[in-house]
C-alpha cells in the first residue's frame, strides 16, 4: 500500500499538477493540505476518473485537507479533536483496509508566524492537542500514519541555511521540541528511518521567491510518522522531488511510503 503527502498549495488552480502525478506515481492513498476550496467546490471528477475514492475537510480560500484513496475509506473523522472553538480546517482521518486495516491521519499543521504572538500560540496549542491524539492512535496497537505538512523544520540539517530560520515560528525551539515529544512517544520519521546519516536534506519545500529551487534552498517540512506497528510493514519511503521542476508546481513535493498492508 502506497501512502503519500502533498501540499498541493490550491487544489483548484493545480488539478492537472495532481492528476498527472497520480497517474505517474500511482499512490494508493494521497493526503491533501492547503486544498484551498470548500467540499462542494472541489474538483472531485477528475480524482474519481483515476479510481480514487474522495473525503474532503475544505474551508474558504484558506487551508483544507482531505483523503483520495483506491481502497474504501471507513470511519472518516474531521477535526483534531480537544478545542470545539477551532474552525480552521486542518485534520483528517480514516482507515483503509487492504491486506489489512491502516488508520491514516492527514493534517496540516498550523505555520505559526509571526512569532510571539497568538499565531504562534496557536500553533503549539495545536500540537499539544495532536499529541494527544497520537496518544489515542498509538494505543490502538495497529498500523498508523500520521502524515502531512507539520510546518514544523526538526533539525538544522533539515534546512538548506538553518540560520534564515531562526526568527521563523517552523525553526523555534518550542517548535522542534513539541514535535520531539510527539516522536518519543513512540512514532518515528519515515524518511530518518531511511536516511539517518544524512548531513543536508532532504527537502520538501522549496519557496516560489529568490530562486530556491534553482539554488536547493530547501527545507524539510513534510513528515510521515509511522506508529510501530506501520514502521515494522515498511517498505520503502521516498521524496517526488523532480515535481517541483514542472509546470506550475507547488512549492511542496509529495512525500510517500510503501507498507506490506
Amino acid at each position: 500500500m502506497k501512502i503519500a503527502t502533498f501540499n498541493i498549495n490550491g487544489v483548484r488552480a493545480r488539478i492537472e499538477t495532481l492528476t498527472s502525478w497520480l497517474s505517474e506515481a500511482q499512490p494508493d492513498v494521497v493526503v491533501l493540505q492547503e486544498i484551498k476550496t470548500q467540499d462542494e467546490s472541489f474538483p472531485a471528477e477528475p480524482i474519481a476518473d483515476l479510481g480514487y475514492n474522495l473525503e474532503v475537510h475544505g474551508q474558504k480560500s484558506f487551508n483544507g485537507v482531505a483523503i483520495l484513496s483506491k481502497l474504501p475509506l471507513e470511519d472518516v473523522r474531521r477535526g483534531l479533536p480537544g478545542d470545539e472553538s477551532d474552525e480552521q480546517s486542518r485534520y483528517i482521518e480514516a482507515t483503509v483496509v487492504g491486506q489489512q486495516a491502516v488508520r491514516i491521519a492527514g493534517l496540516y499543521l498550523p505555520n505559526g508566524n509571526p512569532q510571539p504572538g497568538p499565531k504562534f500560540d496557536y500553533k503549539l496549542a495545536w500540537m499539544e492537542r495532536l499529541r494527544a491524539r497520537a496518544r489515542e492512535l498509538r494505543d490502538l496497537e495497529m498500523p498508523v500514519l500520521m502524515l502531512g505538512d507539520y510546518n514544523v523544520i526538526p533539525e538544522p540539517r533539515d534546512a538548506a541555511f538553518p540560520e534564515k530560520w531562526v526568527d521563523d515560528a517552523l525553526f523555534q525551539p518550542e517548535s522542534r521540541a513539541a514535535l520531539r515529544r510527539i516522536l518519543n512517544d513512540g512514532w518515528t520519521d519515515a524518511i530518518r528511518l531511511r536516511e539517518p546519516d544524512s548531513k543536508r536534506g532532504p527537502f520538501t519545500f522549496w519557496d516560489y521567491q529568490a530562486g530556491a529551487w534553482h539554488k536547493d534552498n530547501g527545507i524539510r517540512i513534510d513528515h510521515v510518522l509511522m506508529s510501530p506497528q506501520a514502521a515494522d510493514l515498511l517498505i520503502d519511503v521516498g521524496i517526488d522531488r523532480d515535481e517541483r521542476a514542472k509546470d506550475k508546481p507547488s512549492d511542496h513535493v509529495p512525500v510517500w511510503v510503501d507498507l506490506d498492508a
